[in-house]
């Protein structure tokens, strides 16, 4: 999984003392995935009202003011900015700020017992995200759920049930490619491990249709 590191500094006053406000189709920076500029969309699902950047196969959330949105969260609870525009001045700032090596700076917090011979060391960022997909996956099942109890129970019509079903089968194959990937990602770092040859042998289910 890539480094990255989650700024506290408003990158953006350095060419503007308002804060920026954030459209789909804008060029923006954001550091704590990449160096390199993204372009906003507005959600690829369309349920909420947020921008949307991709980053290695995932999707990850702002609002209009650039502050991080979790996946299943319809307003921030994060009021640093993570998004930042893509000027020059920008660029020079946030190259200057995240040159040469982070590792003394980065505080590690160490969750190992006695017993363990090796650890991955992954950032707060990275993990936060892998939480974020596993809640809207279980969002996402818990719908799921919903949606078939009512249909045994018989509370909603045969016509309305088969429209329901489509959607919900849209909904789990864009969830079950997000969490393959991501279980390739992390086999991939434990290909690094002790655990190298299991995860290494070991095929991933592919998802087939229907």
């Amino acid at each position: 999984m890539p480094n990255s590191i989650r700024t506290t500094s408003n990158t953006q006053t350095t060419t503007n003392t308002t804060p920026a406000t954030f459209k789909a189709g804008d060029s923006v920076l954001c550091p704590s995935l990449s160096l390199n500029p993204f372009v906003l969309t507005n959600d690829p699902y369309g349920k909420r009202d947020v921008l949307a950047l991709e980053y290695e196969s995932s999707y990850f959330y702002y609002d209009r003011n650039g502050y991080f949105v979790r996946a299943n969260q319809n307003e921030t609870d994060d009021f640093q900015p993570s998004l930042f525009a893509d000027t020059p001045a920008n660029r020079q700032a946030i190259a200057t700020l995240y040159s040469g090596s982070h590792t003394s700076q980065c505080k590690v917090i160490d969750t190992t017992e006695a017993d363990d011979k090796e650890a991955v060391l992954i950032s707060a960022f990275d993990l936060s995200g892998i939480v974020c997909d596993i809640e809207g996956a279980a969002t996402a099942l818990d719908d799921i759920g919903q949606l078939l109890w009512l249909i045994y129970t018989g509370k909603i019509e045969a016509s309305t049930a088969v429209s329901m079903a489509r959607i919900t089968h849209d909904s789990t194959s864009a969830w079950t490619e997000l969490l393959l990937s991501k279980a390739k990602e992390i086999k991939e770092t434990l290909a690094m491990t002790r655990y190298g040859k299991e995860a290494a042998n070991e095929t991933l289910p592919t998802k087939t249709k229907p």
